[in-house]
């Protein structure tokens, strides 16, 4: 087993959460874990209260090129990631998929439409999963072992989707964000990857730095756009140094696209969270990729026997 499958615990049952141990990397500059989530700008939960899933051929799609953008910076970094990729954006763009697998980057499931884990039944959310992994399959010739769900909807009241993933023959799950948040978030979860008791499945959070008895993001997204690149790198360098683990980090295409259509009726909320410094995402990205050691979250999280 690679160091960085070293985990920080075995979930346990609801009540009494999660329970880190002492298990630690040896190294105090592991290699990080950069995934991206292969979504369209009208398709994020921010904007759907403006535009619903009925009114998505409405809008441009931009994905295709963003997402290049994207292959292009990993290129010339030298970097390999992980796409979680919808599978409703497989459909409609099947050679972006095949540009991922052949560039050696790993694909992984983020659900079919973008319907957040928490708006579905169990059985919903069965058929969604084991839906989208066998469409990606198909269409790339590789197996998809990971799951992130979208928004980071897996948490305290909905446990039981980690049980269906690993029926549903995935290895790992990215869908906890161990933060308070208005949207997502289980505080209470641990840091780093931790297995569950009863499924075996790998759950590999979103990294944290821990900081005056709270967690703090550390791991993309909107908080990359909006703190100083500093904060972040300070961070990650904490985590790598101090706490003696792998970060891993998330952004989305349409972050490098800046010239997006901007959506009308958005809340102030709503707008700022989504169109906040797009303009400033690509250079910091760069900069992020020179800055740390990267590779595909299956290469990092994973024992090296399953490794591809």
């Amino acid at each position: 087993m690679s160091t960085a499958a070293k985990l920080i615990s075995d979930a346990v049952d609801p009540a009494s959460m999660f329970e880190p141990d002492s298990a630690r990397l040896q190294s105090a500059s592991p290699t990080n874990a950069m995934s991206i989530d292969v979504e369209d700008y009208f398709q994020v939960s921010a904007l759907e209260s403006q535009i619903g899933r009925e009114r998505w051929s409405q809008w441009e799609m931009r994905v295709q090129g963003s997402t290049e953008r994207a292959l292009a910076m990993f290129e010339e970094a030298g970097v390999k990631a992980t796409f979680f990729t919808l599978g409703w954006i497989a459909e409609q763009c099947p050679s972006l998929v095949r540009m991922i697998t052949e560039q050696g980057h790993e694909l992984a499931s983020h659900g079919y439409e973008h319907t957040r884990a928490t708006m579905q039944t169990r059985e919903q959310f069965r058929e969604d999963v084991v839906r989208t992994k066998k469409l990606l399959e198909d269409m790339s010739g590789t197996q998809v072992r990971g799951y992130r769900a979208p928004s980071y909807s897996i948490g305290r009241d909905n446990l039981w989707a980690f049980d269906e993933l690993a029926d549903a023959g995935y290895v790992y799950s990215s869908s906890v964000y161990p933060i308070a948040h208005d949207l997502y978030g289980m505080p209470e979860a641990p840091r780093f990857a931790f297995r569950l008791r009863a499924s075996g499945l790998l759950e590999i959070p979103v990294t944290t730095v821990n900081a005056a008895g709270r967690n703090w993001p550390c791991g993309g997204g909107g908080f990359f756009r909006l703190l100083p690149y500093s904060v972040y790198r300070t961070g990650l360098r904490r985590v790598n140094r101090d706490d003696q683990q792998p970060g891993l980090f998330y952004f989305h295409p349409w972050e490098l696209d800046p010239e997006q259509p901007r959506v009308p009726g958005l809340s102030a909320k709503s707008r700022f969270r989504h169109y906040l410094n797009l303009s400033r995402m690509q250079p910091r990205l760069a900069r992020l990729l020179r800055d740390f050691s990267w590779n595909r979250m299956d290469r990092v999280f994973l024992p090296e026997s399953d490794q591809v």
